[in-house]
């Protein structure tokens, strides 16, 4: 990613006081503090994916507070993930303390105090997830902020390594492929949190927020399968019918609304492909589960106002 900034070119009296500035306006209103003076020194780069931001952060010795009273004055409601790439850097939240090695991470919510310190050179890679985007998917986040994520657990280890490679793609990508990226970093980072979990006992919201991603998950693993079903899902989470669509209600839809849906979604997009220009609209209907074509360019045209062939046409240079 190109420099955002960078304090190397800034009057040395004066760094500190304009990284402080640079830092509220990439992510959220914070206080800075540093005891090096004119040594200070500090670099961000930061690209948008959606309503994602993938940003990196080196910089020098601070301690960075995000305190009641500027949350008082702002808005902001975000999940910030730190992924460690060198040095090391604490985080300070709900009672919690960690610190974050290269190869590790760990999160903490803007709507909260938080702490986080630096005690030597570091620098990071900072995931900034709207807080509801990431609440859809794992919901009672609040008992793993200051925690650290390793790397001895294969889909932590995952998680860090694909937002890390996204962090150096992050401003090459266009802006429907940088949202999917984004969901699929997020979908990693929920699995994470429910690995991290593991078999400790849930509260009730977080117990369903996690079936709810395992039933999702499950869909998404399956949607090439014309015979995905309600009674077949159910049984593969071990819950009965009527709760996998309690658990879709949640979100106003049902098994049936949400499968096909999903299915939609990946014609579509497939449809606008250059990749897939020399595929059959048929093809690529079958490829995703359906086994009528009739019915496909039906709820195609009910859901996008268009038929598969027209949407092609809009979405493909001639």
């Amino acid at each position: 990613m190109p420099a955002l900034f960078t304090t190397e070119d800034a009057p040395t009296h004066r760094r500190l006081a304009l990284w402080q500035d640079i830092v509220c306006d990439v992510f959220v209103q914070l206080d800075c503090k540093s005891d090096l003076g004119t040594a200070f020194h500090g670099a961000i780069t930061s690209a948008q994916l959606g309503a994602v931001k993938c940003s990196v952060v080196s910089s020098s010795r601070q301690r960075v507070l995000r305190t009641p009273s500027r949350i008082a004055r702002a808005s902001e409601d975000f999940v910030l993930f730190a992924l460690g790439r060198s040095g090391a850097g604490g985080v300070v939240q709900d009672g919690r303390e960690t610190v974050i090695q290269p190869g590790e991470f760990a999160f903490y919510d803007t709507t909260r105090p938080y702490e986080l310190r630096f005690n030597a050179e570091f620098t990071q890679t900072i995931f900034q997830v709207p807080r509801a985007m990431l609440h859809r998917r794992f919901a009672g986040t609040q008992g793993l902020t200051a925690t650290t994520f390793t790397s001895d657990r294969p889909v932590q280890r995952l998680a860090w390594q694909f937002i890390s490679g996204l962090s150096e793609i992050a401003d090459k990508l266009d802006p429907d492929n940088a949202i999917r990226l984004a969901d699929q970093a997020a979908d990693l980072l929920a699995m994470a949190m429910s690995e991290r979990l593991g078999g400790a006992a849930l509260p009730a919201s977080t117990h369903r927020s996690a079936l709810l991603y395992r039933l999702k998950a499950h869909v998404l693993a399956h949607l090439p399968n014309p015979e995905l079903g309600l009674t077949e899902t159910a049984a593969a989470l071990g819950i009965s019918p009527r709760y996998v669509n309690s658990l879709l209600a949640d979100e106003d839809t049902s098994f049936q609304r949400f499968v096909l849906a999903q299915r939609l979604e990946r014609c579509k997009r497939d449809l606008a492909s250059p990749a897939h220009a020399h595929r059959h609209i048929g093809e690529i209907a079958f490829a995703w589960g359906f086994n009528d074509l009739s019915h496909f360019g039906r709820v195609f045209r009910d859901h996008y106002g268009l038929s598969p062939r027209d949407w092609r046409q809009s979405r493909l240079p001639n």
